[in-house]
Order: C-alpha cells, then sequence, then structure tokens
C-alpha cells in the first residue's frame, strides 16, 4: 500500500489523485484530512496516472496538499457470517444497534458477481405476504423482482415493514384443493432503508423489534443526514448480506429497498459532481445501467436451495409513471404493485391500485400444489369484476345512476365491497392464501350466476357453497 500526498483538486466528494501507480476501478480508499479525521472512499475513474475518487463522508473542506490517500488494493467489503441475522447496520455495514462487530466467516466484495444466464432457474414457488391484494391479484414468485410503485406521503413504509413481518415460502402442497405450510426456519428478510428519517428508522427498527420479525431479519439503515455518497453503497451492502444467506447458507432471502428513489437522487448528485453530460431530468445516461447492477442479484440458481426475491419500492415524483426512476426501473423488473393516491384519501389500506398493478410471473407461482387450483380463475374473475364496476362508476357520473343496468349496478356494489372488504385489511392483519381465496369466493357470489365467466363451472360447483357461506 502507498500513500500519496499528490491530490490536485477536491470538489464536494471527490478528490483528483496524480501520479498514482498499480490503482484499479473500485478499489477503496482510505483518506486523511489536516484535522487528523480519516474516512473511506472508492475510485471511480482512473485516466493514466489520475485516479478520480468519491469520498464517503464528504471532505470537509479539505486543503488539496495537506490531504493524504492511501490505496487498499480491495474493493469495499462487508464483513458476513449468519450473526448478522437479527442486526442493525448503517448504510456502510457498521453495527448501529449498540452491538459487537460481527466476526466475519468471510469478507465479500460488495459489488458481487453477476449470474450465468445459463445457470438460472425460472421463479415457480408462491410467496405468501398476507396481503390479499398482492396474494390474490398480483402474487410474488420466488427469484421474482416486483416493485412498489408509490408517491409522496404513501403508506409505502407501513406496507413494506408488514410484507417484511409476515412473508413466507409456502411448501409444495400434494393436494390441488389445499395450499401448503409456511416454510419456517428457512426463509430470511433483508431490509434496507435509504434516506430516511430517524423518525422512520425508529419505526423500522421498532416495527420488527416488537414483532420478533428482528430474529430472521438484517437491517441496514442509511439516514437522511448520512452522506449521499453513502446511499449509493447501502443496497449493495444489503444484496451481498442477501447473496451470502442465499447461496452459502441455503435460505430463501427476500430484499426489500426503499426509498429507490432517494438512491437515484445520490447517483445524480455525484454525476453532477463528476460534470457528466446528464440524461433525462438531470439524471446519468447510466441510471437504467447502473439500477440493473441492482436489480439483476435477485434470482435463483440451479443446483442452490437458496434465492433472492427483490421488492424495491420507490416513491415517484408528482405521482408520475413516466419518471425516468419508475419508467427504468419497469422494464428492468417483472411488473409493479402501484398505490393509489385515492383509495389513500379514502382511507383504504395498502392503497393497492389493482388495475394497472401487474406482475408478470403470477401464473408461474400459483396453482395445485403452489396455492389452490381455483386461485388463477379467481383471480381472472375478481379483476374482471373491479374493472367492469369502476366503468359502471364513471358512466354513472356522466349519465346517472339511473341510466345503470341491474348488472352494471351489481358491478358497482361489488367494486365498493371489493375495495372494503379484500383490499382493506389491517396494517397487522396477516391473510394466508386460503383466506384470500374464501373471501374472493364470498365477493363473486354477489355477482349474477351469468356474469362469471371467468371461473370454470366445475370450481364453482365445488368452492362456490362451501367457501361463500364460511
Amino acid at each position: 500500500m502507498r500513500e500519496y500526498r499528490t491530490t490536485r483538486d477536491i470538489v464536494g466528494p471527490l478528490l483528483l489523485i496524480e501520479k498514482v501507480v498499480d490503482v484499479t476501478y473500485g478499489e477503496l480508499v482510505e483518506l486523511e484530512y489536516p484535522d487528523g479525521t480519516r474516512s473511506l472512499g472508492n475510485v471511480l475513474e482512473i485516466d493514466g496516472d489520475v485516479a478520480l475518487v468519491q469520498a464517503f463522508e464528504g471532505t470537509r473542506g479539505s486543503n488539496p496538499k495537506d490531504t493524504k490517500a492511501t490505496f487498499l488494493g480491495r474493493s469495499l467489503e462487508l464483513g458476513v457470517s449468519r450473526d448478522i441475522l437479527g442486526r442493525v447496520f448503517d448504510g456502510l455495514g457498521r453495527p448501529a444497534d449498540g452491538g459487537p462487530e460481527i466476526i466475519p466467516d468471510e469478507r465479500r466484495s460488495i459489488y458481487g458477481a453477476p449470474i450465468n444466464p445459463v445457470a438460472r432457474d425460472f421463479p415457480d414457488d408462491f410467496i405468501q405476504t398476507g396481503v390479499s391484494a398482492i396474494d390474490g391479484l398480483n402474487p410474488l414468485v420466488r427469484g421474482q423482482k416486483l416493485p412498489i410503485f408509490s408517491g409522496s406521503g404513501l403508506p409505502h413504509n407501513e406496507l413494506a415493514a408488514q410484507i417484511a413481518r409476515q412473508s413466507a415460502v409456502l411448501a409444495r402442497s400434494g393436494a390441488a384443493d389445499q395450499a401448503g405450510e409456511k416454510l419456517e426456519g428457512e426463509f430470511a428478510v433483508v431490509f434496507a432503508a435509504m434516506g430516511i428519517t430517524f423518525e422512520d428508522a425508529d419505526f423500522f427498527t421498532n416495527e420488527f423489534r416488537t414483532t420478533a420479525a428482528i430474529e430472521r431479519t438484517v437491517l441496514f439503515l442509511n439516514l437522511a443526514d448520512d452522506p449521499a455518497v453513502e446511499r449509493i453503497a447501502t443496497p449493495r451492502m444489503a444484496l451481498t448480506a442477501a447473496e451470502y444467506l442465499a447461496y452459502t447458507c441455503d435460505m430463501h432471502v427476500l430484499v426489500i429497498l426503499t426509498d429507490m428513489t432517494y438512491y437515484c437522487e445520490a447517483l445524480r448528485e455525484v454525476s453532477a459532481a463528476r460534470k457528466e453530460v446528464p440524461g433525462r431530468r438531470g439524471y446519468p445516461g447510466y441510471l437504467y445501467t447502473d439500477l440493473a447492477t441492482i436489480y439483476e442479484r435477485a434470482g435463483r440458481v440451479k443446483g442452490r436451495a437458496g434465492s433472492i426475491t427483490q421488492v424495491p419500492i420507490l416513491s415517484m415524483p408528482d405521482d408520475d409513471k413516466t419518471h425516468p426512476i419508475p419508467d427504468l426501473t419497469g422494464y428492468i423488473t417483472e411488473g409493479q404493485i402501484i398505490l393509489d393516491r385515492n383509495l389513500h384519501r379514502r382511507g383504504v389500506y395498502p392503497p393497492i391500485a389493482v388495475l394497472p398493478s401487474l406482475s408478470r410471473l403470477k401464473q408461474k407461482g400459483i396453482g395445485p400444489g403452489k396455492t389452490r387450483e381455483d386461485h388463477a380463475d379467481v383471480s381472472n374473475q375478481l379483476f374482471g369484476a373491479y374493472a367492469s364496476g369502476i366503468q359502471a362508476k364513471e358512466l354513472a357520473v356522466i349519465l346517472g345512476e339511473a341510466a345503470l343496468s341491474d348488472t352494471d349496478k351489481a358491478f358497482v356494489a361489488f367494486a365498493d365491497a371489493f375495495e372494503d372488504q379484500f383490499i382493506r385489511q389491517g396494517t397487522h392483519e396477516e391473510r394466508s392464501v386460503a383466506e384470500t381465496l374464501a373471501l374472493g369466493w364470498k365477493l363473486v357470489a354477489q355477482l349474477p350466476r351469468t356474469e362469471l365467466k371467468r371461473i370454470r363451472d366445475e370450481y364453482v360447483a365445488k368452492y362456490m357453497s362451501s367457501e361463500a357461506g364460511d
């Protein structure tokens, strides 16, 4: 390791260091400022014997000629072992819960290694979140990337905590009309929060501790007053921990990343400091590529029992789905769950907008042996009937309720009941997939039998009376 005192310029969190030898991209750098304080950084760019270094904790307006830089010959790493379960870390993987340092089994680069596409296994196992609007209509499948598109002021933090507390992989069932039991002891949650307030950090920590979910959870918390550069490392820290638990410890890992908007804002801030040519709305042109390096670390690997499932959460600026962050996220991931402001105003929690939401892999994760044989048909019927109810409501606004037919009025009543009974549930209310399907049958029983066009007759005969009558 060499110590350099050849810093030529300091701009914001960036240092330009000259006359460097054998320095590599992404290499970790220890910086010592004139006042004796130390911080870490990493190499962003190399041009000949000049290196551009990004400081994780700011540069404190230091004098370039009095700043020392030591290149450590390795990238930013996270020490991992099974002891990380139940612990809370900051955005750079340092203990933030007052507990001792982790004694690692190994140290891993936070940038990971890409999964060989040939080695990827197709996602096809149902993950039960306990939230009916997700499990019933747009299910989460093991190995999938399913983001939640939210907005400022919407309860995405509460929904994220609820999903983290309640989620579990279901074992395969030998019976077509029964869902399997939860796989205990094989499921872990890695929760990374970026740019959150102290209040939100306390909320997440207390939420997991009071429900004992902390025992199977690893938390990485990056606060709003932490350096923006640290925010860029936080999701990669979380995914490094997830990869260890999934592919070394053979666990099914759910990774929840909130809020990806703050991550992208940090990326834009660093890009502006580097004087890069901006892309759409000031975000760097490589935003798509950078997001892909995070999202594509989810999946299953052939021959490995473990898996990584991702639920990134992002707040859309001005509720705009065409904004670069949700737009590019939608290209990479397999669907999206969208939160609706109108439902939130009416007091419906979780305010999930069913119609624009989508899970592209849902057909692979439901059905006989995974959930239940009638799941797909009930889901399609609920979706179609709710769409008809919304359409009838819009017609009533234009023409008046008197213009509606009896069938239209039945769909309007169904839509109201669907929002009030199926979508609405408590923040600590966990519904099994069997309870969700029973509630679905209870709702479709309110429709005229002639309108049940998306459910097979044998399922109507088998489940209608028993489920709807419970």
